[in-house]
């Protein structure tokens, strides 16, 4: 793909800040700094394009906080005006980002996500035998920014966009080794996430000729038969190593028969039918639970409990899980 040129001042233009700014208010309008900066919002974004325009742009330290999800992450929340900067900036350079990528990556993309992943991988599931299931060690807090930079730098050759994405890339997150990490919590960090990873899904389709293959962030699977599985694997460990300066979670990396059930993305895929992890279930009752305490001591509404519950009723209805569905959340209806 050719490398593109002159996009610096479609990012930095008052049409796309100012569209990049709306997106970014989305659930942000309570919050008292945002809602400062929306209220002088013209002048805001002026103030903010002529930063970008002439250098002087310097993103603000992170608010940094853990959230447990189901184990601690580290979110590093960027000042609302930063926001507003990765909104620009993806905007932007997505439509480019998007023809790197192959058809079976499903994290963050349009027409994308979570529940198409999860058919995607039965639909291999009834073609195969068996499944090698990879994890990527600390993804976010190793991706290595030289390795990002030069990444990026084969697609994009405008100096002053690479200037500003090298700001974002070499913000320092606090905790975090000098050159290793991109922020959980950046729109640009899923971007790049999926741009970094998109070099092992072009080895694995492109070099190695693995048919059935599938990744949802740093999740991934691929699938045949146990002897070509073990070789493909042996492969992913070299070259995630050399080129791209990661290591496997070999606790949850394996190679097993497709019959017993493949875990993905919180769910157990079988050829004929997905159920629900047990963690997942757990986790959702003791989830219940809080929220109903929230909302007996008047930290919640009772409309907003509801509202949360459904999230949760949306997602395992891509399962077959009607029957547990009625039970668990004819508990909550009943306050039980």
């Amino acid at each position: 793909m050719r490398r593109q040129n002159h996009l610096f001042d479609q990012v930095v233009s008052f049409k796309n800040l100012h569209q990049a700014a709306l997106q970014a208010l989305k659930g942000k309008k309570n919050k008292p700094k945002v809602a400062c900066f929306v209220f002088h919002l013209e002048p805001e974004i002026l103030r903010l394009g002529q930063e970008l325009a002439n250098g002087t742009y310097q993103p603000r330290a992170y608010q940094v906080f853990e959230i447990q999800d189901p184990k601690v992450r580290k979110i590093c929340s960027s000042a609302f005006r930063d926001r507003v900067v990765h909104h620009a900036v993806c905007a932007v350079l997505e439509p480019f980002w998007e023809r790197r990528l192959i058809t079976d990556t499903y994290a963050c993309r349009k027409g994308k996500g979570l529940h198409v992943a999860l058919k995607r991988c039965q639909s291999f599931a009834k073609k195969n035998e068996y499944y090698l299931k990879c994890d990527i060690q600390k993804f976010f807090e190793s991706v290595d920014h030289e390795i990002l930079k030069q990444l990026l730098r084969k697609v994009i050759k405008d100096p002053l966009l690479l200037q500003l994405l090298d700001k974002i890339i070499d913000h320092p997150i606090p905790g975090n080794a000098i050159g290793k990490g991109i922020s959980i919590g950046n729109l640009t960090s899923q971007y790049f996430a999926n741009f970094y990873l998109g070099e092992l899904d072009h080895f694995l389709k492109d070099k190695l000729r693995v048919k059935g293959y599938i990744r949802y962030m740093d999740d991934f699977l691929t699938f045949g038969e146990t002897k070509d599985l073990q070789k493909v694997l042996c492969e992913i460990r070299v070259f995630l190593a050399q080129d791209l300066k990661l290591q496997l979670k070999e606790k949850v990396t394996r190679v097993a028969p497709v019959h017993e059930g493949i875990p993905f993305l919180g769910m157990r895929v079988f050829r004929n039918l997905i159920r629900i992890q047990r963690p997942n279930l757990v986790r959702f009752r003791k989830k219940v639970k809080q929220l109903e305490f929230y909302e007996r001591s008047g930290k919640i509404s009772e409309l907003e409990l509801a509202q949360r519950m459904q999230s949760s009723l949306a997602h395992w209805s891509y399962a077959n899980s009607l029957a547990l569905r009625r039970k668990e959340f004819s508990g909550v209806a009943s306050g039980s």
